[in-house]
């Protein structure tokens, strides 16, 4: 009797604790579903990269120069299916003109938005007063493009890897207006990568990633324009 009494002890014990672990796990697929449906918002800010001689101390004239064309002359995005519109060269200006307002050596004025400051001149009952620029900065870029690399251990059941790389190069020509005259040239590149790799399953795994295009024009451009400056105060050159 003693025995069918602690079997059936046993067997209720047994019961219990199978139904604490379906109330654990039905309670985890509540948390985990709750976790999947809450929606979350995170901000932080992330470096950005400047010119070598920003912030630092300039005591000489300031010329007036002015950025003109900037032409995308690479393949990249000049297909047969491309419509026509130069949008590499056209964020490659404003990455340019930004670049060369942070060196603090120019007078840098902008041609890109006349008719609308005309306009506000006008709303605050005012009349212009352009100044005229000496100097010209002519930009092209003349290798742009993309490529994805991979390799797998074990076809990849072990592990796989993937590297995303963009590279650039751009041109930049200083123009005397009068003149017509080129009185001097740099040039800069840069590539950027981006690695990924998964071992056993764990790991990231990433997708096309569109900022590296943004990111190495960004890196050309700033080291022509640091070229450009190196020449400038050991004095290959002169806007005088």
């Amino acid at each position: 009797m003693s025995q069918h009494f602690g079997k059936l002890v046993k067997s209720l014990q047994s019961l219990t604790f199978i139904q604490g672990l379906i109330r654990l796990s039905t309670w985890c697929i509540v948390a985990l579903w709750m976790t999947a449906c809450a929606v979350t918002e995170t901000q932080k800010s992330t470096q950005t990269h400047t010119v070598a001689t920003f912030n630092t101390p300039y005591h000489g004239e300031k010329h007036a120069i002015i950025v003109g064309s900037f032409a995308n002359n690479s393949t990249y995005m000049r297909g047969l299916f491309s419509d026509g519109v130069d949008r590499l060269g056209g964020q490659a200006k404003i990455v340019l003109q930004t670049h060369l307002q942070q060196t603090n050596r120019f007078d840098l004025m902008d041609r890109s938005n006349m008719q609308a400051l005309a306009t506000e001149a006008g709303y605050n009952g005012t009349a212009q007063q352009i100044q005229g620029a000496s100097f010209a900065v002519i930009g092209s870029v003349t290798e742009f493009g993309r490529r994805t690399s991979g390799d797998t251990q074990l076809f990849g059941i072990l592990g796989q890897g993937k590297t995303q790389m963009a590279y650039a190069k751009v041109m930049l020509n200083i123009v005397d207006v009068n003149s017509s005259r080129i009185v001097y040239a740099s040039q800069g590149a840069g590539e950027v990568a981006l690695n990924s790799r998964q071992v056993v399953g764990f790991g990231t795994k990433t997708g096309y990633d569109n900022t590296l295009n943004h990111k190495v024009l960004d890196l050309a451009i700033r080291e022509a324009v640091n070229a450009l400056i190196e020449g400038l105060e050991r004095g290959a050159w002169s806007l005088d």
